[in-house]
């Protein structure tokens, strides 16, 4: 998770967050090139005098006509690739639906019978030991590692949003609509995100947390929750 002194991604932990990271990483070492050509630009026109023919030069024309063109094609392709990824959903091995509330979440495992729970912030009185502030929840989503999940999103009463950063997902909840997305995550561990459409009074106090779990723990997980 992130902390306060933290001036970059969280650490990705599915394969859509470490693609979203490498194409933020190109972005800018793209915006770098860019600025270090207009500076040194700059300071030529400062400290040489350009003759007649250099300013009136068509070959230069062409070139600030065209190198913008090739710099957003190398932004737009790579772009675009990510934007399918993340809209591209195969065969889940578990479905999952989240439905926002003021101001909590609740969540239905459809490929289970009976195991739909509501998810409440823990408050701050009652924080055990160790637990993160206005970020921990009295029931976790828990998830198997290393399989393909699939995630219905949807509200109740005004519009939410499920933010969980370190597996790049962020999905608006909307009332009267289903949203959908996907997500693998490649590593055992427990992600925090928030709700990220303003939704009133107690927005900052909805929060998510993800247990990725072996699949072993998963089941029996959900024996216990089933039963």
């Amino acid at each position: 998770m992130a902390n306060h002194s933290q001036f970059g991604f969280q650490d990705a932990s599915s394969p859509i967050m470490e693609e979203l990271i490498e194409f933020h990483d190109h972005a800018l070492m793209v915006a770098l090139a860019i600025c270090s050509l207009v500076l040194y630009i700059l300071a030529l026109m400062l400290t040489e005098k350009l003759s007649s023919n250099t300013v009136d030069a068509q070959e230069i024309e062409l070139v600030w006509t065209i190198l913008p063109a090739i710099v957003l094609i190398m932004l737009a392709l790579p772009s675009l690739q990510i934007l399918y990824m993340m809209d591209e959903i195969n065969e889940p091995d578990l479905t999952l639906k989240a439905i926002g509330h003021q101001w909590y979440w609740t969540y239905e495992y459809t490929d289970f019978k009976d195991l739909t729970f509501d998810s409440y912030m823990i408050p701050t009185t009652d924080l055990p030991l160790g637990h993160f502030r206005l970020l921990d929840v009295d029931h976790r989503v828990v998830i198997p590692m290393e399989s393909p999940i699939r995630i219905i999103i949807t509200a109740n009463d005004v519009l939410h949003a499920w933010a969980v950063p370190a597996l790049g997902v962020k999905t608006d909840a909307i009332p009267g609509r289903l949203n959908q997305t996907s997500f693998i995550t490649t590593r055992p561990g427990i992600f925090y995100g928030q709700c990220s459409e303003i939704c009133g009074a107690n927005h900052s106090y909805m929060p998510i947390v993800v247990e990725s779990t072996p699949l072993t723990h998963f089941e029996h997980w959900s024996s216990l929750m089933s039963s």
